[in-house]
């Protein structure tokens, strides 16, 4: 999946979780929501700075290699968040 992609794809998904955390009014419903608000805007934030880093940086081998093990660490986040989902 292309960068942009996925840096549409976490938008879309902080935009779902703060509207449904600003919809309730239960404070615990609020809180699980907006927990998951903030890990996919902590996700795009990763997604933004590495598309920033490859079209400054990526033409060098060493900076190239650092964006995939930092794409590498964000899958591996992004998989360890489904799993959570899926097992509550």
């Amino acid at each position: 999946m292309p960068i942009q992609e996925q840096i549409a794809l976490c938008t879309n998904h902080y935009q779902k979780w703060k509207n449904l955390a600003l919809s309730t009014r239960s404070m615990e419903e609020s809180k699980i929501f907006l927990e998951r608000a903030f890990f996919w805007l902590e996700l795009q934030t990763a997604f933004i700075t590495l598309f920033t880093m490859e079209k400054l940086q990526g033409n060098s081998p060493e900076t190239k290699l650092k964006i995939i093990a930092a794409k590498s660490n964000l899958s591996k986040r992004l998989a360890d968040y489904a799993d959570s989902i899926l097992n509550e």
